[in-house]
């Protein structure tokens, strides 16, 4: 039986939050046909298949309930952390949008990406975190939007929240992939807080045009796929 292992991904510093991540190791279980249906039946906002692991990289596809994505945030800093884990450590993961680099550093798990492998994020800033936190929940089908105040500006926090609808997802409790579209635009290091209790790190590099995205995680489970 193909084993499903289920991650949160982004959690606080208290151990909150974080958003749930289904992997399936030996993804060659499961063809590339089923594979959306598979995602959609588990219901997180992404599974990962791991296709190949050759010498420090693997290969891998991200699917959300609705849709194959060619990169995202938290599907890549889990699969890095879980290959690790597995005594398989990883600096390269190979996506269809492009090679993610990534690597381990003082208890967070850390990617590299480019904003352009990002699909399309209406992020709306607001005047204040309570205003983020009053916005209502999403309807499946409308456009998604990422919703974001500054908590302290100087310091560099964010209060944020993602409804991407448009994906089959109501909303999304950590989004590694809208952080870096955050990290290219506003240019700066920055630590966002997100769903209930979720954070992530961001280090842009402007001169490569890549952001760099970190966070902690935990193995919730082992269960038959």
């Amino acid at each position: 039986m193909t084993e499903l292992h289920v991650l949160r991904v982004f959690l606080g510093p208290a151990g909150t939050g974080g958003n749930p991540l289904g992997i399936v190791h030996d993804g060659a279980a499961v063809p590339p046909a089923d594979r959306l249906a598979t995602a959609a039946r588990l219901g997180f906002s992404e599974t990962v298949f791991i296709d190949d692991i050759g010498d420090a990289s693997a290969t891998i596809r991200i699917f959300t309930p609705g849709r194959e994505l060619p990169f995202a945030g938290h599907p890549t800093v889990g699969t890095s952390w879980f290959l690790r884990e597995r005594g398989t450590p990883v600096t390269v993961l190979h996506c269809p949008a492009g090679d993610v680099g990534t690597w381990p550093d003082d208890g967070l798990t850390w990617i590299r990406a480019r904003p352009a492998w990002v699909h399309e994020i209406d992020a709306r800033q607001h005047a204040s975190p309570a205003e983020v936190e009053a916005l209502p929940a999403g309807t499946i089908g409308d456009p998604s939007h990422y919703d974001w105040a500054w908590i302290d500006d100087t310091a560099g926090i964010i209060r944020a929240r993602y409804f991407p609808t448009e994906f089959g997802i109501v909303e999304d409790e950590a989004t590694g992939a809208a952080a870096v579209i955050m990290g290219g635009r506003l240019g700066r290091d920055l630590t966002i807080r997100q769903g209930v209790g979720s954070e992530l790190y961001v280090r842009p590099d402007l001169r490569a045009g890549t952001v760099a995205v970190g966070g902690r995680v935990v193995l919730v489970e082992v269960r038959d796929l």
